[in-house]
């Protein structure tokens, strides 16, 4: 077990995490699907989402908006349809009803009692305005996609973070549901991380591309991160 006591910042991903960002997926793109005939099952919704927006994210930058956009489109593209230009935009304007998950708000809650937050989120701006007030607490830093012009799992997302934070990195704990976008890169730059493995016990790597790393701690939720802090005791 980590020794949660020495950090003093715990920095999170956002959507996967705090947002159940498949549900908020799964919402927008079966209707969608549906209506133009194609009845497929969540897992294959999620992996042909995790496929097409990172190789989108991989190319030259564009605003989130624009890669749910491009996300829609290739799900068209793949199987045969035209989608009118509302359709198009579906999956992003669904993101400001996307909620958090049951135990987020509440262990938000309690781990700010201890530690300054921040979030570092694939994700515009204005997109994230809405799950901060779903969120309910105060991040002490947002570092966003859109103001650092790329995309997880680029290191430029965290060394801007690790800038604005102006800690050590051994006070910096990072919090993420996915390896690959947060895990992996975090950690190639030192940073201590926890994996909120929010698929324990389901099938299948749902939204998220394939990649294997070994994180400081995993837990199935973020309640029980929020109890591990308030334990005395712990130790590396």
């Amino acid at each position: 077990m980590i020794n949660l006591n020495r950090y003093k910042v715990l920095t999170f991903d956002c959507y996967g995490t705090l947002i159940d960002w498949e549900s908020g997926i799964l919402a927008a793109l079966k209707p969608l699907l549906s209506t133009y005939g194609h009845n497929l099952n969540d897992e294959h919704i999620l992996q042909l989402y995790a496929e097409f927006e990172a190789e989108i994210q991989k190319g030259e930058y564009i605003t989130y908006k624009e890669v749910l956009r491009k996300v829609a489109q290739r799900f068209s593209e793949y199987f045969g349809f035209t989608l009118a230009s509302q359709e198009l935009y579906s999956l992003a304007d669904s993101i400001k009803y996307w909620s958090p998950f049951s135990d987020t708000v509440a262990a938000l809650k309690s781990l700010k009692k201890k530690f300054k937050l921040a979030i570092i989120s694939n994700v515009d701006d204005n997109l994230f305005a809405f799950s901060a007030q779903h969120l309910e607490v105060e991040f002490d830093w947002i570092i966003t996609a859109e103001q650092v012009k790329s995309y997880k799992p680029s290191l430029n997302n965290f060394r801007v973070a690790i800038e604005r934070i102006d800690l050590p990195l051994e006070q910096i704990l990072h919090v993420a549901g996915s390896i690959y976008h947060d895990i992996v890169p975090a950690q190639s730059l030192g940073i201590s991380t926890v994996w909120v493995n929010r698929r324990a016990g389901k099938e299948g790597i749902g939204a998220n591309l394939p990649v294997v790393a070994q994180p400081d701690l995993e837990v199935s939720n973020l309640h029980t991160l929020a109890v591990l802090t308030t334990r005395p005791g712990d130790r590396d």
